[in-house]
């Protein structure tokens, strides 16, 4: 029952769900990336990494990334790509970007949708993230929360060197969860359709015939009828929030973002 109700939570399906209970994606901030494997929709999310959605948007904008390999895949990790020389620390012709590992949320942003004695976990959009407790929240009750990007599958990152702040083009999107990554690396969005893709690209370092993101684009660049028409489930809604609360229960203390 669990796994059955994780697919639909995860495929944006809301069996029963009322229109309040979906919510339309910002084609701004809305990447397409057309594969050789299929389509993945990417949620950007300005909010929690303005400085890596910009870089992205603007490579996808002069085409940098059409054509690239995954060049990079790690079964039940990640499938890296976006590397202009398609192996590790090729960079674009911008500078490198400054480390958004945390950020701070206001409250009318995130929904919480766990509760710990040390922790909270919740949704930006369909993002993930962490962020303090309600104890240490208390403490500066007139700041927004300080929150971090928890990478779960789908989750799309920028890759860096060993230098924090080295990141320039590369990407990555999670094919399972791996949380050390918090803190480490700047998260930018969530696939919201295409992670069967993501986990069906070749595996390898590299890959003997890599898989190609063939064309990227900006949601809002497609013609208006050419555009991927989705909606996907609203965190707040009744819908989202009663399925998350019959995990939550049957999953007790082992409950994580991650199995949403």
């Amino acid at each position: 029952m669990l796994k059955v109700l994780a697919v639909v939570l995860a495929a944006g399906v809301l069996v029963g769900a009322a229109p309040a209970d979906w919510r339309m994606l910002d084609p701004e901030n809305t990447l397409v990336i057309d594969s050789t494997r299929g389509r993945i929709v990417v949620e950007l999310r300005p909010d929690i990494a303005p400085l890596g959605v910009a870089r992205i948007k603007l490579l996808a904008r002069e085409r940098v990334y059409d054509g690239l390999q995954f060049h990079r895949v790690i079964d039940g990790f990640v499938a890296q790509t976006g590397n202009p020389n398609n192996r590790d620390g090729g960079v674009s012709a911008h500078p490198d970007l400054v480390p958004e590992f945390s950020f701070r949320l206001a409250a009318e942003a995130a929904t919480v949708v766990v509760e710990r004695s040390d922790a909270r976990e919740g949704l930006v959009g369909s993002v993930p993230f962490a962020a303090v407790s309600s104890r240490e929240q208390a403490l500066a009750p007139d700041r927004p929360m300080r929150a971090w990007g928890a990478y779960c599958p789908g989750v799309m990152g920028m890759g860096r060197q060993a230098d924090p702040g080295s990141a320039n083009s590369e990407i990555f999107f999670m094919r399972e969860a791996a949380r050390r990554l918090d803190h480490e690396y700047t998260v930018v969005g969530r696939a919201v359709a295409g992670l069967d893709v993501i986990r069906s690209v070749a595996v390898g370092e590299p890959p003997k015939t890599p898989d190609l993101m063939l064309r990227v684009r900006v949601a809002n660049d497609i013609p208006a009828a050419e555009r991927p028409d989705l909606k996907v489930p609203d965190p707040r809604g009744p819908a989202f929030q009663a399925r998350a609360a019959v995990m939550k229960q049957a999953m007790g203390a082992a409950f994580s973002i991650c199995d949403l």
